[in-house]
């Protein structure tokens, strides 16, 4: 890789061409190990966690992704905190790195998307893109449905309701929903006592 090559430019927030010859080369090679993740059956558990340690840039202890997962990188550039779990059909759009907190639980259909395209026509008749990073913070609830947009960052402790479209920044112990996805309150004493609507938390859990 050369300092001005396209290559270069995958982490500098820059326009790029990601047809690059030498761009392809590296990122077919992430997408055989996808394809063979993809491919184990739910009795290869010892596969998987091999298999997702040798995938991703960074990974901790108990990580779980349900299959299918579907990413632009085979998680080349995603790094995982401990005990991250992710249900069906995870799409990780990590062109540049995408961090995500121990113990965030992700639902399923979710999108997290590193990568986008110029607005003026003619450079995306190009195909030019540029990326710009995604950080969710530890202990996170990340609702079915939602898809999170380049340069997003999500607090600790907050949920995002299903199907919200996530375009700005979101605080610590929130919870925000909608499209696009704003803060409708701060968690509190209420989640507390109860964990859905009036349904209280049994005293033996809490």
């Amino acid at each position: 890789m050369t300092e001005n090559s396209e290559f270069s430019k995958l982490h500098s927030g820059e326009i790029y061409d990601p047809g690059d010859d030498e761009i392809l080369k590296v990122q077919f090679e992430c997408l055989e190990k996808l394809y063979d993740y993809n491919a184990t059956r739910p009795g290869e558990q010892e596969k998987r966690q091999r298999l997702l340690k040798e995938m991703f840039a960074e990974i901790g202890d108990d990580c779980y992704i349900e299959p299918p997962f579907h990413s632009n990188w085979g998680g080349r550039h995603v790094h995982l905190g401990n005990l991250v779990y992710a249900n069906f059909n995870l799409t990780l759009v990590d062109d540049t790195h995408i961090y995500i907190g121990d113990k965030t639980m992700i639902g399923p259909n979710v999108t997290v998307a590193t990568a986008g395209h110029p607005v003026l026509p003619s450079l995306r008749e190009k195909a030019y893109q540029f990326n710009i990073p995604v950080k969710i913070g530890k202990n996170c609830w990340i609702g079915a449905g939602a898809v999170i947009l380049p340069g997003v960052e999500i607090g600790d402790n907050t949920v995002i309701g299903a199907g919200s479209v996530v375009t700005k920044n979101i605080p610590a112990d929130s919870v925000a929903v909608g499209n696009p996805c704003r803060v409708i309150r701060e968690i509190g004493e209420k989640d507390r006592k109860y964990y859905y609507k009036d349904r209280m938390i049994p005293e033996n859990i809490k």
